[in-house]
């Protein structure tokens, strides 16, 4: 006999609530914080089989795109970072490079979001890249084990393990409705990410050295982040401890020749793992960017490095979008299989190009949406908003954004859950796929994978995405 929605809804809160997959409520560091479950789409998003397999191609393209690019002193002085935050970081990335790296192991951890896209013109959908993360920020373990009662599993690398049991748990009740379970894709976020830090770590060369993940006080957070923690040391023995960055400024010292970081006097950092540092909320005194520089100047291996960092921009991104430019950095071949993604991205400098794009933005701004540097949510400007803001800004102002075409993702139908509650709401999906670099010295490639995916599914008049940022739920793909 199928279940209710209020019947699968209370299987699915209890599900979450046992196996983990809860945040906190309220931003504090006290343990005596209020929990709820995580945010989920009752059943999973209808995702084109074919989209979904050219997403999963394309990932370790893009990570070797980054690295290429990382390593381009030259082209990382294009972008001209206005904008006082990333500003900052290019400052850091310049001092480092004048003076040197002592670590030749380059980790990554990177994730392309992608929008399903519908033509005007006919039925056909496509996929389209929303943008190139370098710093995994939140929910990465959610996102492994979407929450979707007929096998979700959040598809993020800290939600890993929640999507795992999700996925298990969605079997089920498909098996149980008599449905086909060949149709949600295997989801190996957490083991690839864990994987990841193991070989990286073993490649420091320390085995007494530890990991330290970079968060933000009073994390919301926290319970996905534990999930990484515990694999390291239940599978690999490796310690991974949690700093803020003012932790770091104040216990963190460089130590010897090549710069070793070390806290407290006694404890070596092997890797530093950032779930913290993509905003500048997370840099509220000097302090903080000092605690950056250092760990940027230090011997430990970065994910990301600042370069990195940098090249997950929107700025470079829009460059990287312009003609001929992908082939400075990979194969013809490779370059035509990149942009089959690509949506339109424009300056909105003193160019021609830039003049022009603001121009069109003022004259059709339902088409496009203006994006800033920051990440973390609640900063785009979409659609008949544009102008207004736009006529705010100076010249020199718009040179720290970018104009983007309006991707049209064709809506469905879900049910989400947030809080308890069931909420009967047309919605759209965003399709993330991880990928993971290990590189070292004399250019040799360790690792260059995929790393599982990531589904989020909103509300369809909500602009924004972010889970952590109450925007979206966490979703699992059904291929079709």
């Amino acid at each position: 006999m199928p279940l209710t929605p209020s019947q699968l809804r209370d299987i699915a809160v209890d599900f979450a609530v046992l196996n983990g997959l809860v945040l906190a409520t309220e931003k504090s560091a006290s343990l005596q914080r209020p929990i709820s479950h995580a945010p989920f789409a009752l059943n999973p998003s209808n995702i084109p089989k074919n989209c979904f397999e050219a997403a999963v191609k394309l990932q370790p393209l893009f990570n070797t795109l980054v690295h290429k690019v990382s390593e381009d002193a030259g082209f990382l002085k294009e972008p001209r970072f206005v904008d006082y935050f990333t500003g900052r970081c290019y400052e850091i990335y310049t001092q480092t490079q004048k003076e040197g790296s002592t670590q030749p192991i380059i980790l990554g951890h990177h994730r392309s979001d992608y929008l399903l896209h519908k033509n005007d013109s006919d039925s056909h959908v496509e996929i389209q890249q929303v943008e190139l993360n370098t710093m995994l920020r939140r929910l990465p373990v959610f996102r492994q084990r979407p929450l979707t009662c007929t096998g979700t599993s959040l598809s993020s690398p800290p939600y890993f393990q929640y999507m795992k049991i999700l996925t298990l748990f969605g079997r089920f009740l498909r098996s149980r409705n008599g449905e086909s379970t060949d149709q949600l894709p295997k989801n190996n976020s957490l083991t690839a990410l864990v994987a990841g830090f193991a070989k990286a770590w073993e490649l420091y060369g320390n085995k007494d050295a530890v990991i330290v993940m970079v968060t933000q006080p009073g994390e919301r957070n926290s319970f996905d982040q534990r999930w990484i923690e515990n694999t390291l040391w239940q599978e690999y023995g490796i310690s991974l401890i949690r700093k803020s960055l003012t932790e770091l400024a104040d216990e963190g010292r460089l130590v010897g020749d090549k710069r070793k970081l070390v806290l407290n006097g006694n404890i070596e950092v092997a890797i530093t793992y950032y779930r913290a540092g993509y905003t500048p909320l997370d840099y509220p005194t000097e302090k903080e960017w000092q605690a950056r520089l250092l760990v940027e100047r230090s011997h430990a291996i970065k994910s990301p490095n600042v370069a990195y960092h940098l090249v997950g921009s929107k700025k470079v991104q829009q460059i990287l979008a312009q003609p001929n430019m992908l082939e400075r950095f990979v194969s013809p071949a490779n370059a035509v299989h990149l942009r089959t993604c690509f949506t339109g991205l424009f300056p909105l400098d003193q160019s021609p190009a830039g003049i022009s794009a603001y121009e069109e933005a003022l004259k059709n701004p339902s088409r496009y949406v203006v994006k800033p540097q920051r990440e973390g949510g609640g900063n785009n400007i979409y659609t008949t908003d544009i102008p207004a803001f736009l006529s705010k800004l100076s010249a020199t102002e718009r040179n720290a954004y970018i104009l983007m075409e309006l991707i049209k993702p064709p809506p469905a139908r879900n049910l989400l859950v947030r809080n308890g509650e069931i909420l009967d709401a047309e919605v759209v999906s965003e399709l993330g796929i991880y990928g993971i670099w290990i590189s070292g010295e004399g250019g040799v490639v360790y690792k260059n994978e995929v790393a599982g995916h990531l589904l989020r599914t909103k509300v369809a008049d909500s602009n924004e995405g972010g889970v952590a940022a109450g925007f979206a739920v966490l979703d699992s793909p059904l291929l079709v």
